[in-house]
């Protein structure tokens, strides 16, 4: 198991291969596709990101939080299904220089050409564990658009400690097991067709 540390050091990126398991510990942000759009259409405006997106892996997640006091905590915080910023991530790599994206399901060819592009990841997380993620965050650092965008689409900064454990399923390499997993699944659906 390989711990990354925040801030992301992009030649250490760019050595993971599809199949590493890895750690986070460190800085991580919280953005789906409601915040994707809005951070981006900020940037056209020529306003800046609120915190450096480029140094933090982007978690794609809506997570559960709970104010206690003057201090919010995490109740769970599971992945979203990543397919979902597909139409966002390559401009979010070129843009803001993000290198890691966790979340789950995996993504498509666009994102694969940019992650080889500008050197990046994506990571799958077990959806199903929000309760054990929300166990790895030891404090919530910020949030951001919060009233613009509600709870689960709001950009969440957390300090995490061994959040994980995640596995590469996408590298700066080209390589992308759920396109692999799809050839093989394609595959075996023609031989079983052949064979009725």
């Amino acid at each position: 198991m390989k711990l990354i540390k925040t801030p992301l050091d992009p030649e250490e990126i760019k050595k993971l291969r599809v199949n590493d398991e890895i750690e986070i510990t460190g800085k991580i942000y919280t953005a789906r596709d409601a915040a994707h759009k809005m951070l981006l259409e900020l940037r056209e405006k020529g306003e800046k990101s609120p915190l450096p997106l480029g140094d933090y892996p982007c978690f794609h997640c809506g997570p559960v939080m709970k104010k206690e006091k003057e201090r919010w905590k995490v109740v769970s915080a599971g992945p979203t299904t990543s397919v979902r910023m597909e139409i966002f991530e390559d401009e979010f790599m070129k843009v803001f220089g993000t290198k890691v994206f966790v979340g789950k399901g995996g993504m498509g060819e666009k994102t694969l050409n940019a992650l080889k592009e500008y050197g990046g990841i994506y990571a799958q997380y077990t959806g199903g564990a929000g309760s054990l993620m929300a166990d790895s965050v030891k404090r919530v650092e910020n949030v951001f658009y919060l009233d613009e965008l509600g709870i689960p689409e709001a950009v969440w900064l957390f300090e995490v400690e061994r959040f994980g454990p995640l596995v590469v399923t996408m590298d700066s390499h080209g390589f992308s097991l759920h396109k692999e997993v799809a050839k093989k699944v394609a595959e075996n659906l023609k031989r079983i067709k052949s064979n009725l």
